[in-house]
């Protein structure tokens, strides 16, 4: 059966499409993506650059397979087809930290039309420490501050950034099946916090680390002259031990750290708010009212993370945001007046 054209689409077939429209319109940019869960993520981004010039449109690499991931965006066919009219999009993982000792880390950080995320993936954005109350203000509807939340996930990563100076040396030295990103992440999550004592987490996991890192200096003595180097090549990169959360394992800070805290917090802050209104209610009716009217406007805070977009003033995603912006820039897409902003009272029209 003959292959529809559309899965043919390169970046040069984009732009002669582009070109024989009328020239009022807007050119159509193609940005791959890994999955769905990475959707939202690029549509917020892009939006912000949109005008009367260009906009973009986020898809899958495959419209014939159900494929997804890093590899499907990079290394078949699209890899080989990407311009100024299509684009990738893909999670750094490693890559960004790896700078170019391989072929993937040297494609994303040295290609102009792939862009990365900066931070291990998505979802370590969605975890942004400073957007952690608003997040479990929108969970429970209490403002209360509990936890130090913030605190809390800036002191971890200060206890496993020597750790994770460790996990890259070994990438970058190709001894990492001695110590796994996996082995990595089973250090330094958990699956529960004590909500009235997080530092007795934070002490357990700093045991932890602490153990790990004496093995892994028996185990490879030889780091001892490039371990120092190593790291001051990363806070060159902008890892610092404060924000070292945004490099590790997105699914690993995400189920295993973040939600687990954040579970606890929101836990307390409920049960705060339904004692508040067990007190205030002036009868059984009001009460169960009441309490019914709060629990259906409650969010599972998995939720609210997702769609959480309190990162944006974080430092990696704005050097995300001028990397598109020099995209733009140097493909002559800018609008000269307030670029990526659009005239909310204009309407657009989409061409197909």
């Amino acid at each position: 059966m003959a292959k529809r054209l559309s899965e043919h689409l390169t970046s040069l077939y984009l732009g002669a499409a582009n070109r024989m429209k009328p020239k009022e319109s807007r050119r159509r940019i193609v940005a791959y993506v890994e999955s769905y869960d990475d959707v939202f993520f690029w549509r917020t981004l892009f939006s912000e650059f949109e005008n009367d010039k260009c906009y973009f449109e986020v898809i899958l690499p495959s419209k014939s397979s159900l494929s997804k991931g890093k590899k499907m965006v990079l290394m078949n066919r699209l890899g080989q087809h990407l311009g100024q009219d299509m684009i990738a999009c893909v999670d750094s993982d490693y890559d960004y930290m790896l700078q170019n000792s391989n072929e993937t880390s040297r494609q994303i950080n040295n290609s102009s039309f792939v862009f990365q995320t900066y931070t291990y993936a998505i979802e370590n954005y969605q975890c942004y420490a400073e957007s952690l109350h608003e997040s479990c203000v929108l969970a429970t509807l209490n403002d209360r501050r509990v936890v130090d939340v913030e605190g809390f996930i800036r002191e971890f990563s200060r206890m496993i950034w020597p750790l994770f100076v460790w996990s890259i040396w070994v990438y970058r030295h190709h001894c990492y099946k001695h110590f796994t990103i996996t082995d990595f992440c089973s250090l330094v999550t958990f699956h529960d916090v004590n909500i009235y004592h997080p530092e007795y987490t934070l002490e357990a996991i700093l045991r932890k680390v602490n153990r790990k890192i004496a093995w892994l200096q028996r185990q490879f003595p030889q780091a001892r002259k490039t371990y120092p180097l190593l790291k001051d090549e990363l806070l060159g990169l902008g890892v610092t031990p404060e924000t070292t959360y945004l490099y590790i394992q997105g699914h690993a800070l995400f189920d295993n750290v973040v939600v687990p805290l954040l579970q606890s917090v929101c836990a307390l802050l409920r049960r705060e708010r339904e004692r508040e209104i067990k007190v205030l209610a002036e009868h059984d009716v009001q009460r169960q009212n009441e309490l019914a009217c709060y629990q259906h406007s409650q969010s599972s805070i998995e939720d609210v993370l997702r769609k959480n977009v309190g990162y944006k003033k974080s430092a990696p995603y704005q050097r995300l945001r001028c990397d598109v912006e020099k995209f733009l820039r140097d493909m002559g897409y800018s609008s000269q007046e307030n670029e990526g902003v659009q005239n909310s009272s204009e309407i657009k029209i989409y061409d197909k």
